[in-house]
This record gives C-alpha cells, sequence and structure tokens, in this order.
C-alpha cells in the first residue's frame, strides 16, 4: 500500500506522465498533435483542389509588392523576409529555453522579448500583405489574378489563402500573447520561486510548431 501511495504521489504531485514525461509537456504535445491534424487538412484540401485544377494563379504575379516600394515589382521578396523574421523567432526561442534551463532569469527575459517583437514583426508583415491583396480586389469570394494560362480563376485560390493564413497567424497572436504572459511571469520571479522554467519550455514547443507550419503554408502558396 505504502509503495502504491509513494508511486500515486510520484505521478501527480511530481507532474509525470505515465511515460515519464512532465505532464504539462505531454499535454502540450497531445495539443500540437490535434492541431497539426487541422493544418493537414487545409493544406491537403488545398492541395487536392490545386491539382485538380487545369491551371492556377502564378505567386509570382501575386505576391509580388513589397511596403514603400509602390509600382516596383520584387516577387516573393516580402513574404522570404516574413519567413526570415518567423525562423530568427524560432532560435530566440531556443536561446530563451537555453537560458531556461541555466536558471538564468535575465537571459530568459531578454530572448523571450526578441521572440516577441520578432512575431510581433510577422503580424504587421502579414497585416500589410492582408491589406494590400484587399486594395486589389482579393478577398474571401473575390479573386482578381487569372490563371498562368490567362483564364479566368476561380476564388479557390483566395478562399484557401485567407482561410489558411488568417488561421496560421490566429496561432502566430496566440503565441505572441503567451509569449508575453510567460515574460511578465519571468519578470515578477515566478519560475524562480517554482526552481525551475518548465513552462518556457512548453512555450517554446508550440511556437517551434507555429514556425514548421509556416514553412509548409510558404511552400504551398508561395513556392509551388
Amino acid at each position: 500500500m505504502a509503495q502504491a501511495a509513494a508511486a500515486n504521489t510520484k505521478w501527480w504531485g511530481g507532474g509525470k506522465s505515465p511515460f515519464n514525461v512532465e505532464y504539462g509537456k505531454l499535454m502540450m504535445w497531445y495539443f500540437l498533435m490535434s492541431d497539426a491534424f487541422t493544418f493537414g487538412a487545409f493544406l491537403i484540401s488545398y492541395g487536392t483542389v490545386r491539382m485538380s485544377s487545369p491551371s492556377w494563379p502564378d505567386p509570382n504575379h501575386v505576391f509580388n509588392a513589397v511596403p514603400f516600394f509602390s509600382g516596383v515589382h520584387m516577387p516573393l521578396v516580402f513574404v522570404s523576409f516574413m519567413t526570415f523574421v518567423l525562423i530568427v523567432s524560432s532560435v530566440t526561442m531556443v536561446l530563451a529555453v537555453h537560458e531556461g534551463h541555466k536558471g538564468n532569469k535575465q537571459g530568459v527575459i531578454k530572448y523571450l522579448f526578441w521572440t516577441i517583437v520578432f512575431g510581433l514583426i510577422f503580424l504587421g508583415s502579414q497585416a500589410w500583405e492582408w491589406t494590400h491583396l484587399h486594395h486589389e480586389g482579393a478577398w474571401w469570394g473575390h479573386n482578381p489574378f487569372p490563371n498562368a494560362d490567362g483564364t479566368v480563376a476561380t476564388t479557390n485560390f483566395t478562399n484557401f489563402f485567407f482561410t489558411i493564413t488568417g488561421f496560421h497567424g490566429f496561432h502566430v497572436f496566440s503565441g505572441v500573447v503567451i509569449n508575453l504572459i510567460a515574460l511578465l511571469m519571468t519578470q515578477n520571479g515566478v519560475f524562480e520561486r517554482r526552481g525551475h522554467y518548465l513552462m518556457i519550455e512548453k512555450v517554446g514547443l508550440y511556437w517551434h510548431f507555429v514556425d514548421l507550419v509556416w514553412v509548409f503554408v510558404f511552400l504551398f502558396f508561395y513556392l509551388v
């Protein structure tokens, strides 16, 4: 009986799962797996519709605008900048987790701050891209861009684009909010009092997932 009670205390009291993984981290992995299925369903649907269409708008003609350079066509330059910013944010998130493992409060604060900054830059860039496309006449149910072969395109292109990039943008926004909460908790010494920075690692898992999903979105919509 004593051994059973001790085992039960180790599992729940110590926050350990039956797989010998910290319980909160295991729940984060479950959430990310379910979220991956959602993104996968979106992207598979998009790929199926696109492959079954005789032609499709050329990304080089759709995504060729850059802020402050009106009238200059630079295909995929701006979205490449957005991708670079998100990749750099993953690096700063890795550094924040690393500093957390060392118990370095100031290091965690510094790198979480920069992760938030890069996340906000990405969101601002996406907001500009959406605004520009909307001014071009693109929106749900509206597609002003012709197919690559010159034929009239359906609204499938814009419907999928705004839905999937919007869904991803919501995840980035959520990640920025979560990072901000983690930053405030770090500044207030919450994790120092707990004796660990496990929450930073969990936040990092979510942020890396969001960055990884963007790689697939970038590949599907902008490159292929």
